[in-house]
């Protein structure tokens, strides 16, 4: 007999039901210690997570709900004694391992933890830890195939505020820290005076890889709350078991699939040290899932097509209830795809970092509608408005808003949150309309492609070619133009096998985009598009494609390719172009021909090992 802890949702009447009853019914708990404390008297017995083996894909390490919190409290009083009378602010550097949740709350519970992408370059990585002003780091040990700690070692070098690092697994040979292991088991096994309510449990970096960090915290109360408000859409019973494929420095993978599978009992499965990236894992998905007992399965819109081309058994996909999606807008054909091939709902999650993860889900229980991001989740209200913030009738386009316990309170420094923070409401800066309660997001505003001022929502051009039978990824910008503005052109990946004509792909949009201004000038079918680290399309890498092809193609067109090359950088203001010397030195009319043929451009130029900037 399955438990439900949170009152399933499966249309706007449920979540309208929910808020109809006094807050505290929905989430009894302050903090996250308190939480886990709940879920360990509840379920203690039972396995909370697995790690699997990186080459058999059974069973490596496992926990049970009474050793998780043991093992959460004993992170907590270790990072108490290493911040040495200080507040923890504990940076992580780890893959997706039980020791990494463990890190996750126990450093929250006693202070701060800022999970970080390992993936980034390490400039960046240190603006990060200085950002935040961690004393402590908590990072992967020597492993043959994941190199963390070389990363690590050269970083905290240069970082004054680190006290201490310590290292999971092996200890680099020769390197200043203690182990991870040694240090939790010599603590307390039980925790005093844990944080909870208002106080700041996590940092996550959020925007791009260039400029300053920005970093958004959150709440004990933000992240609890967005965990239960996916637990009910996910209608999570503690016979569950998921294969979180996310990793921990992302939203998703730490709160909307991780703290609310451990609320609600369930079993979390994590796909070996290397998770997703793992060939052998994604090549044995299908028969791992079998295995695990798989009830949920998780990947990124992106990685939905690779799960999807694993070599699948009868039987194997019969006891999954869904597929849980999010980080990225839904390609609808693809969708519709994976359910008609496996058989598996498909359900969509609509977030955001600055909101713990979660403003609308799909309803595992209900119908999907195909352009829908969902409902939203109780006590929090979403609104869509004009730019100047007035509501708009609902099914009409406007820019979300919304406000609710999941929203942080902001970012570290205050001031990178105009525009975004205003008056109680976190403006999304998406394109978004609400119908009957559903959420519909059609872009973003920055991604608005603006031609001859007509606004070109780049979905519209995105979903066309979706539609095409051998197209299996698509994303449009706006390529820089001096007369129109902007024009809107698209990036393809083909289906595996399929070989694309340009001229049928253009024809083919034409004849499915019913707005003549936004059917796409040019189609270009690419190998992958570009991704962040966890799976979202990273338009900025397309966006730099467009602007330098638009302005080589000006460098050939005024005959000054042969004096200089193009090249661009995406700086934390936008992008900028720099013109480098074919030769030591330039004719001298060129620096006033390339500010001719930039007159018409917004671009920052410059001219390499020159003096003329404009």
């Amino acid at each position: 007999m399955s438990t439900q802890l949170f009152p399933p949702v499966r249309t706007v009447a449920d979540v309208q039901a929910i808020e109809a009853r006094p807050y505290e019914t929905f989430m009894p708990w302050r903090g996250l210690h308190e939480a886990l404390s709940a879920s360990a008297e509840r379920f203690g017995a039972r396995t909370a997570m697995t790690l699997l083996a990186d080459d058999t894909f059974e069973p490596a390490q496992s926990w049970t709900y009474a050793e998780l919190l043991e093992q959460v409290a004993r992170a907590g009083n270790a990072f108490r004694a290493l911040a040495k009378g200080e507040r923890p602010r504990v940076a992580m550097l780890l893959p997706a391992i039980p020791q990494a949740y463990a890190t996750l709350w126990g450093a929250a519970s006693v202070g701060t933890i800022c999970p970080i992408n390992y993936i980034l370059r390490k400039e960046h990585i240190a603006e990060l830890l200085q950002a935040a002003q961690c004393n402590v780091v908590v990072a992967l040990g020597v492993h043959g195939q994941l190199d963390i700690s070389s990363k690590v070692l050269d970083i905290c070098r240069d970082c004054p505020s680190v006290r201490e690092i310590a290292w999971v697994g092996q200890v680099p040979p020769g390197a200043s820290g203690v182990s991870f292991e040694d240090l939790v088991a010599a603590q307390p096994a039980t925790l005093e005076n844990a944080c909870s309510g208002d106080d700041i449990a996590a940092l996550f970096h959020t925007g791009g890889t260039t400029g300053s960090p920005k970093l958004a915290q959150h709440t004990h109360r933000n992240q609890l709350h967005a965990a239960a408000g996916a637990a009910g859409h996910y209608a999570l019973t503690e016979q569950d078991c998921i294969i979180n494929a996310m990793p921990l420095f992302h939203v998703a993978g730490t709160i909307v699939f991780g703290l609310s599978t451990v609320l609600s009992g369930g079993h979390i499965v994590l796909p070996t040290v290397l998770g997703m990236r793992n060939p052998g894992f994604l090549r044995n998905f299908w028969s791992v899932a079998a295995g695990v007992k798989a009830s949920l399965i998780t990947a990124t819109p992106t990685g939905i097509a690779t799960v999807l081309a694993a070599a699948r058994k009868p039987g194997e996909v019969d006891g999954v209830r869904a597929l849980l999606t999010g980080g990225a807008p839904l390609p609808p054909e693809l969708a519709l795809e994976f359910e008609r091939e496996t058989g598996i709902p498909v359900r969509n999650t609509f977030g955001m970092t600055e909101c713990s993860g979660v403003v609308s889900i799909e309803p595992v229980l209900a119908e999907r509608e195909s352009v829908s991001c969902g409902i939203r989740i109780p006590f929090t209200e979403v609104s869509v408005a004009t730019l100047d913030g007035t509501p708009v009738p609902d099914g009409t386009s406007g820019i979300m808003r919304l406000r609710g316990p999941n929203v942080s309170p902001g970012y570290t420094e205050q001031a990178r949150g105009a525009g975004t923070f205003e008056g109680g409401w976190l403006v999304t800066g998406d394109l978004a309309r609400i119908r009957d309660g559903r959420i519909e997001v059609t872009g973003r505003a920055k991604d608005v492609i603006i031609r001859n001022t007509h606004n070109i929502d780049p979905q519209q051009i995105e979903d066309a070619l979706l539609k095409h039978p051998g197209v299996q990824m698509a994303a449009a910008v706006g390529q820089p133009d001096e007369y129109a503005g902007e024009l809107p052109v698209a990036f393809v990946v083909a289906k595996p096998g399929v070989v694309l004509d340009l001229n049928d792909l253009l024809a083919f949009s034409s004849e499915n985009i019913a707005e003549r201004p936004a059917q796409p000038k040019r189609i270009d079918v690419i190998d992958a598009l570009p991704q962040t680290a966890v799976g979202k399309v990273y338009k900025p890498a397309l966006r730099r494609i467009a602007l330098e092809r638009s302005i080589q193609e000006r460098l050939v067109a005024t005959g000054l390719q042969t004096e200089v090359s193009v090249r661009t950088r995406d700086e934390a203001h936008g992008l900028c172009v720099d013109f480098v010397p074919c030769a030591s030195s330039l004719s001298p009319d060129t620096p006033e021909r390339l500010k001719t043929l930039m007159r018409s451009f917004t671009f920052e130029w410059r001219i390499e090992e020159a003096a003329t900037n404009a």
